[in-house]
């Protein structure tokens, strides 16, 4: 099907080159962006199209989501009525798969019913991509957090797996820390 990547961006500007990188090495389908900072930095490159939802200016500098669709794949924009930071697009690529990107403040309180609605919202089969800020032993943090146990239940809640992972390869980008967070993640489906 294709390569979909997910990266805690953490800000547009800085990080435009990398990306480049990335799109030129992995050549995904789509990608992910969580953290893109700014609504008034542009974010247009060659042969993708790009959904945003970006947070109002000063809320403490972080926040926004993006989700860059190549243009070499038929993909639409899917409306979400929700108050949580989340894009969604459907795309085909051998088959029309829904791709939804999601930025979780780590500060915010989230409801898990807002979590349930959104995924409701999603037609199957679906792909949930984004920085949840949840740590729970299962994804190898030292410790689960309320946070991390909605995502638990979020993940129980889905009832069948949609889409089968041939590989998945995680890798935190930034200094190694006690606490296991992913910063980038590629998925081959």
């Amino acid at each position: 099907m294709g390569t979909f990547l997910s990266w805690n961006f953490r800000g547009i500007r800085s990080k435009l080159q990398d990306l480049k990188g990335l799109i030129n090495f992995f050549n995904p389908v789509c990608i992910g962006l969580q953290e893109t900072l700014s609504s008034n930095v542009p974010l247009k490159l060659r042969g993708y199209n790009s959904v945003r939802k970006d947070t109002v200016t000063g809320s403490n500098h972080s926040g926004g989501v993006c989700i860059l669709t190549s243009n070499l794949y038929p993909s639409s924009t899917l409306t979400l009525h929700t108050s949580l930071q989340a894009v969604s697009v459907q795309v085909y690529a051998r088959t029309l798969v829904t791709v939804c990107c999601v930025y979780l403040p780590p500060h915010d309180v989230v409801r898990q019913q807002d979590l349930d609605t959104l995924v409701d919202q999603l037609p199957t089969p679906f792909i949930l991509l984004g920085d949840f800020n949840g740590y729970s032993t299962l994804w190898g943090s030292d410790v689960t957090k309320s946070r991390g146990r909605q995502i638990e239940q979020l993940i129980s809640n889905v009832s069948v797996c949609s889409i089968m992972m041939r590989k998945c390869t995680s890798t935190n980008l930034h200094a190694p820390s006690p606490v296991s967070i992913l910063h980038f993640c590629r998925c081959c489906i």
